[in-house]
């Protein structure tokens, strides 16, 4: 399979899915902070309600500095959001939330999904890594393993 399709069932090929935990694995070495994605194909709800209610499913709150980010896609209604725990959303603000979103939509309106979502990763990672640098003894709280239901 080529490129992501948000048509496909099989969203993202082995090699892909291996390239993003890769991803989140290399961002989360510079910071305490835990990257996830999360990919289902529909949202009843509005993205980012639905991104927050996953967010509490996966136990993300529950990181020591709570300072965890979601990046959430609905592949067959073409939705996504992404989010972040108490402690880095503080720091952030929605500006820096509202700049990784747009740069999601401008790679995933060209179909490049598989980029967006390692730019997402990308960005969520540096911001980390500026406010929750990596500390000695940081442990990895939670998978860089994407979910895809």
């Amino acid at each position: 399979m080529s490129a992501f399709s948000f048509l496909q069932k099989n969203i993202f090929t082995r090699a892909e899915v291996q390239q993003i935990a890769d991803t989140i694995a290399a961002s989360e070495k510079k910071t305490s902070g835990e990257i996830r994605i999360y990919l289902e194909p529909k949202c009843a709800v509005e993205p980012l309600v639905r991104a927050h209610a996953i967010f509490q499913e996966l136990g993300m709150d529950k990181t020591e500095a709570h300072n965890g980010v979601l990046i959430y896609l609905a592949y067959t209604d073409k939705k996504f959001a992404i989010c972040g725990d108490q402690a880095i959303y503080e720091k952030c603000g929605q500006t820096f939330w509202d700049n990784v979103k747009e740069e999601m939509q401008k790679h995933f309106s060209q179909k490049e999904i598989l980029k967006g979502v390692l730019i997402a990763i990308e960005m969520a990672g540096e911001k980390l890594q500026a406010f929750f640098p990596y500390e000695k003894g940081d442990t990895n709280e939670l998978s860089n393993t994407p979910i895809i239901k």
